[in-house]
């Protein structure tokens, strides 16, 4: 990283002594993400002129690593037919991610500057549901036809390779486009020419269709250990394939989408510097005035044992510790839980499972922590044996509860088919506050009254 600065400091010296030869020539050397990184270092009113000096190929690629609101800006400043160049050396999927983040307008411009074909191509991808393998997918894969011998897959091979998003795996279909195989590239590079595809194919392929969800498929790469993987359609035709860079871009997507469900909040799509306040302000409220109302509960059943409280208001004193413990013990319960299904390590039909282990945890954690407070409560003083032993007793009890509660949740979700993600955090503690006060002020109706 530090190499890097020094060379962007360097670039940007000649950029102010106006050497542009000396510039094009050092720039267009460099691997395309460090440039769009150096990208972010040039002043505004330079990058055009900057962009310029680069050669068709890699301004192309340059501008797919870009953030959107650079590559908005560029598009904004050149020419249509700086524009069509663009677009038409990006490849399909980087060339449908960028479009779909723009505006409907800025779209109809780009569309009216490229080629025909690759029009109806894009268009056809940017028809696909956000979150489907059709979306993501691109077309510029390698396929050969189920007859073919070596010899001539390897031809082919050599002569549109150049333009294909990855050709260590080859597809096999058969007359009619149907997927029919696999076979890599070292396969057919350590096979005589003479032989057929179809006898060195694996024909048991992992294959997606065109409308499954992007994080499953996110989990069939993980489980497989691919870097591509075929999309088919209801007819089992081969019509793209995914690859395993694409797949890193959903992987971060919808991490970066369970982790703000599960602090309570709305996902949002664009970067946190680059929100408006009232945006972030709109995310947040949703949720907080949910948990706020949610919260009417815990004061409602606080108001319904108030003859407890009455006849020992020492009680109230250890009601945020009894919260706060149910409330991070079902937190921990859920986050493992959610974590589990997201990585295909818990299904619903392990829910008894699931359960019996929770509890199992809660015993002894909340033996545990209840006889850690009667401890602690008893060497402080001042607090009444009865009193001591209604906390540590509600103590164990919440965490016990609030475990079960908290590996339950997530799965009830999963089965009502909601994320499971918003069943964390905020959620469970909510719920878990008032199971804890119901337990204490009925422990303590035993041990106080």
């Amino acid at each position: 990283m530090e190499e890097s600065n020094v060379e962007f400091r360097e670039w940007l010296e000649l950029l102010d002594e106006c050497k542009y030869a000396q510039l094009k020539e050092e720039i267009n050397e460099e691997n395309a993400a460090n440039l769009a990184e150096f990208f972010e270092e040039v002043p505004e009113e330079k990058r055009l002129l900057v962009f310029r000096l680069l050669t068709k190929d890699n301004a192309a690629e340059t501008f797919s690593y870009m953030d959107s609101d650079m590559q908005e800006d560029i598009l904004n400043s050149v020419t249509d037919n700086e524009v069509q160049t663009i677009i038409n050396e990006l490849s399909v999927d980087d060339a449908v991610d960028f479009l779909g983040e723009l505006p409907a307008n800025v779209i109809t411009r780009i569309l009216k500057n490229v080629d025909e074909d690759r029009r109806k191509i894009i268009n056809r991808f940017l028809n696909y549901p956000e979150d489907s393998a059709g979306s993501i997918m691109t077309i510029e894969f390698m396929e050969l036809h189920w007859d073919y011998t070596v010899g001539k897959a390897m031809e082919l091979i050599r002569k549109t390779g150049i333009d294909k998003e990855t050709i260590y795996s080859c597809y096999v279909v058969d007359s009619r486009r149907k997927l029919v195989g696999m076979v890599s590239l070292r396969t057919l590079l350590l096979s005589k020419d003479d032989e057929n595809v179809s006898d060195i194919m694996e024909d048991d392929v992992i294959f997606v269709r065109t409308l499954d969800d992007q994080e499953d498929i996110a989990n069939i790469f993980k489980k497989y250990n691919l870097i591509a993987l075929p999309v088919v359609d209801n007819e089992q035709r081969l019509v793209g394939i995914i690859t395993v860079d694409d797949i890193v871009d959903v992987i971060e997507e919808e991490n970066t989408e369970d982790i703000e469900k599960m602090s309570a909040l709305l996902p949002s799509e664009d970067e946190y510097l680059k929100t408006s306040v009232f945006h972030l302000a709109k995310n947040r409220i949703v949720w907080l005035l949910v948990l706020m109302i949610s919260g009417t509960l815990s004061s409602a059943i606080i108001s319904g044992y108030d003859e407890v409280l009455s006849s020992s208001v020492l009680l109230a004193a250890f009601i945020p510790i009894l919260m706060d413990t149910g409330g991070n013990a079902g937190s921990q319960s859920s986050t493992l839980i959610i974590r589990g299904m997201a990585v295909g390590e818990i299904e619903l039909s392990d829910v008894l499972s699931v359960i019996w282990k929770e509890l199992r945890v809660g015993v002894i954690c909340g033996i545990i922590l209840s006889l850690v407070n009667f401890i602690r409560i008893l060497v402080l003083g001042g607090t009444p044996v009865m009193v001591n032993l209604t906390v540590s007793l509600s103590l164990c009890i919440t965490v016990i509860i609030s475990k079960s509660i908290g590996c339950l949740l997530p799965m009830a979700a999963r089965k009502l088919h909601f994320d499971p993600a918003i069943m964390a955090g905020p959620l469970i503690t909510t719920v878990v506050d008032s199971v804890s006060l119901v337990v204490f002020f009925n422990v303590a109706k035993m041990f106080v009254l």
